[in-house]
């Protein structure tokens, strides 16, 4: 098996949505690198006789709505006889998604995995972020309704957020009344979470960052839609054109280059009025193909240009 080939690790194929998939613009820049490409899934990771294999699809892609890739077969690969492993599948991050990181920690020394998955597994995208905490807003970390409370009673309007959340998913704002009982109830079904002070200016937008090997290397504003405080394109948000401000590079640079030290290539950061928001995206980064439509910039080419200069 050549070490030409690269084998991506993601959610079912079938999932893809052409138009806004990051990964999609991933596979179509490696197809003209790479001889061939493998799909699979976590639930296909096997390890046997001190080697790991994935029941994979040697697949090929095409950028048509009805038929945007082919099967050429299906195959047992041993993944250590591939170039690079591209971790893409989504949140959450489950005992699932931590196991295939178990089976992957196997391959760093033979394998460029991306991002490196002992990474993946020891930084928490929201918990990460207390590394960071001159560059937030006031933030809590807990699971304590009198907490919770009194930070609301400082700050009258908060953001809670789901510890291992994604996508914009189960937030609350809290901004007049402190319903006691909803959110011990909340709290109940989702465990500890993050909280932190509003910041009126989300109703503008927040900037996603793109990191690619410690470098920052563009961003796009994503607007919520009217109403919501959601700037998730999955929530209805809408990417438009940015630049950062110098505050803004300064502090993604700062966080970029953390990053690379923990073996983190590629990452997305949200900023809001000058401030990190908490989530440092490193599980499957998305907003490349939303950058590229607004600026006719395909860092899909820069991602396979960076990832081959790794030793």
């Amino acid at each position: 098996m050549s070490k030409k080939f690269l084998a991506i690790q993601a959610d079912s194929i079938e999932t893809i949505n052409i138009n806004t998939d990051t990964t999609f613009l991933l596979a179509l820049e490696a197809q003209k690198r790479f001889s061939k490409i493998y799909w699979y899934e976590t639930k296909d990771l096997s390890f046997v006789k001190g080697k790991v294999y994935a029941e994979a699809k040697e697949v090929i892609f095409f950028q048509n709505k009805k038929k945007y890739f082919k099967v050429l077969k299906n195959t047992k690969v041993d993944l250590s006889k591939v170039k690079f492993i591209l971790i893409r599948q989504n949140p959450p991050f489950n005992m699932d998604y931590i196991t295939s990181t178990l089976y992957l920690e196997f391959l760093t020394k033979k394998v460029k995995i991306l991002n490196d998955p002992k990474a993946i597994r020891n930084i928490s995208e929201k918990f990460y972020s207390l590394n960071f905490l001159n560059f937030m807003p006031p933030t809590i970390f807990t699971n304590n309704l009198n907490l919770i409370k009194n930070f609301f009673l400082k700050y009258k309007q908060i953001v809670i957020k789901p510890i291992h959340g994604y996508a914009g998913k189960d937030i609350l704002f809290v901004n007049k009344n402190f319903n006691r009982l909803m959110i011990k109830k909340y709290l109940n079904k989702i465990g500890h979470v993050m909280v932190q002070k509003f910041l009126p200016k989300v109703k503008f937008g927040d900037k996603r960052v793109f990191i690619l090997n410690g470098k920052v290397k563009g961003a796009i504003k994503r607007v919520p839609s009217k109403g919501s405080i959601l700037s998730n394109i999955s929530q209805g948000g809408k990417a438009t054109k940015t630049l950062l401000n110098k505050k803004e590079f300064y502090l993604a640079n700062f966080i970029a280059r953390k990053l690379k030290k923990k073996k983190i290539f590629f990452a997305g950061i949200d900023l809001v009025s000058n401030y990190l928001i908490g989530d440092i995206n490193i599980t499957s980064p998305t907003g490349l193909p939303q950058y590229k439509n607004l600026t006719n910039i395909n860092l899909a080419k820069n991602f396979w240009d960076e990832a081959e200069k790794l030793k």
